[in-house]
């Protein structure tokens, strides 16, 4: 190394200050951490990996990513909530990244092409039985058949899906694209048994010689409240509704249909009854619209298409053709009061859209087996109940009810059955530090707008009926949302490292193999952790001089 003239005593404090040169006390030292978006997945998806190999072109290696941890791509680019995009940092920068819309991009090119994932692990002969067909069981069954297990879903309703099937309407989710990656999971050896309803879960375990149960119910019975009502052949639950649609069954709604509730079913029971014929569609919601459970696009969608909302009010009575609420007011509590204040209002036909709860009842002659509120299984942090054997997730569980928590609760419990039958205990893994926007340091990014679905106007979805609204992204689209992914907390060979130090101790290892320290050159400046982007380089204490590199 240099020696430097007693000249530049300032730069050699300066450099002190840092750590560096014969004084060094911290060095670089590349990492790994976790970026916002994987964290927030309730899949588990490893979302930052797919992405990258995704806008390299990469798109069957990014989709086989996916299917690491969820089985249902071209699904969850249309019903998931994503919450990655919630977290991701790139909002703090321009927007998020269209990480919903390029998982979808990947789903529909997998459905296209007909790719299939062989199962490559030996046959352990073990047997699990899977009750319901919804999104938990189906990821159960799937994370288990990968694992050499004989899998068997037994499901009492005509078609597989549950909720994906009966729950979320065909524009939002068209039925091929569901069946589609079902059939995959079928494909894989995993029996689907329809119009199977089980009433005896310890009978059919003794009979059929299965080790272990995984309980998938969901929560398909929609709620009721105590409402006088003249004629309650007009009264209806979202989840009924919505169940009778997709058969082919609908009831006559009539001119003017009132949905009480704002959660993410009442709008898709709003958006339904004008697609079956109700000139007016009204929604009714006891409080205002911040405390709104459904999510903001949900209900901007409803509103484009006509629906109108009514907040602060409450239902009182339902008569024959018309109902009255009374007008609430929100106190300082931030809880809706009543005011004494009535309206009538016409109706055909109420919708009640107040949650629903899992029809359980059959699991009560399980010794073991414990119940909280409207039914729910209670279950510990391997997904069992109190009964060894008997394990449950998804809807019938505690915990949010949406599509992702679903397949996560699938995947999970699929780990801890395979641990249990082997008699092992799965350990889990921490959890690498998460990668906030302000660790990030961008000075090499410029705007890239977000990519824009397109969507069927408006005023043109009603008249098309259960049509899709929504297109997916072209090829180019998806490489180009795809690399505005900011790579968060790991490193994806930008150089900048490379470019900045000054003593060219940085060694680069080829492409996808990142780079190495000479600590015989470094001398523990920072240049290298201030100029990466995605804060994949720390500074740690000095720890001695025994090792003289560092590998990625």
């Amino acid at each position: 190394m240099t020696t430097l003239h007693s000249d530049f005593t300032p730069v050699i404090d300066l450099l002190r200050e840092k750590g560096a040169g014969p004084v060094r006390t911290h060095r670089p030292l590349y990492v790994d951490l976790l970026p916002p978006c994987n964290n927030a997945c309730p899949a588990g998806e490893n979302v930052q990996a797919w992405l990258d190999l995704a806008q390299a072109g990469k798109h069957r290696e990014a989709w086989e990513t996916i299917l690491r941890d969820n089985p249902f791509p071209a699904v969850h680019g249309r019903v998931c909530y994503h919450p990655c995009e919630t977290r991701c940092n790139r909002a703090e920068l321009d927007s998020a990244v269209s990480i919903h819309a390029v998982e979808r991009f990947l789903g529909d090119l997998a459905g296209e092409k007909g790719w299939t994932l062989p199962i490559t692990a030996a046959q352990t002969g073990k047997r699990i039985l899977v009750i319901g067909a919804g999104p938990s069981g189906l990821s159960a069954a799937y994370h288990l058949a990968h694992r050499g297990h004989r899998v068997e879903i037994r499901e009492a309703g005509p078609l597989p899906g549950g909720m994906l099937h009966f729950g979320i309407p065909a524009y939002r989710l068209p039925r091929d694209d569901l069946m589609t990656e079902i059939r995959r999971i079928e494909s894989m050896g995993v029996k689907i048994s329809l119009n199977h309803k089980v009433e005896d879960v310890l009978a059919e375990l003794s009979e059929d010689k299965f080790d272990a149960v995984f309980i998938a119910i969901g929560a398909p019975i929609g709620k009721r409240i105590d409402i006088p009502v003249r004629d309650a052949a007009h009264v209806y639950t979202a989840v009924r509704l919505l169940h009778d649609a997709e058969i082919g069954d609908a009831p006559k709604l009539g001119r003017r249909v009132v949905v009480y509730g704002a959660g993410n079913t009442a709008m898709d029971a709003a958006r339904t009854a004008r697609r079956l014929g109700a000139e007016e569609a009204l929604i009714i919601f006891f409080m205002d619209r911040p405390h709104m459970e459904a999510r903001a696009f949900e209900a901007n969608e409803a509103l484009s298409e006509g629906i109108k909302i009514k907040w602060l009010s409450s239902i009182k009575e339902i008569g024959e053709s018309n109902l009255t609420v009374e007008h609430m007011e929100m106190d300082a509590n931030g809880n809706p009061k009543p005011t004494g204040q009535f309206e009538t209002l016409p109706a055909n036909s109420v919708v009640l859209a107040l949650g629903q709860q899992a029809d359980s009842g059959f699991l009560r002659n399980l010794a073991g087996v414990a119940f909280a509120a409207h039914g729910s299984v209670i279950v510990d942090g391997a997904m069992m109940t109190g009964r060894p054997g008997v394990f449950a997730g998804g809807d019938v569980t505690l915990g949010d009810r949406t599509v992702t928590a679903a397949v996560g609760h699938g995947k999970k419990a699929a780990r801890h059955i395979d641990a249990w039958l082997r008699g092992q205990t799965l350990q889990t893994a921490v959890k690498h530090p998460v990668v906030e926007f302000d660790l990030l340091n961008l000075p090499i990014y410029a705007d890239a707008p977000r990519s824009v679905q397109r969507e069927s106007l408006a005023e043109q979805r009603v008249g098309h009926g259960f049509e899709e609204t929504a297109a997916g992204l072209s090829e180019v689209e998806a490489h180009y949302e795809a690399r505005r992914c900011l790579s968060c907390g790991n490193c994806f060979e930008c150089d900048q490292c490379y470019a900045a130090c000054p003593e060219q101790a940085i060694i680069k290892l080829g492409p996808g193999l990142r780079y190495r320290y000479d600590f015989d050159r470094c001398t523990g400046c920072a240049v290298c952790y201030e100029q990466c982007p995605c804060h994949a380089i720390e500074m740690i204490p000095e720890p001695g001089r025994a090792a003289s590199e560092q590998a990625v």
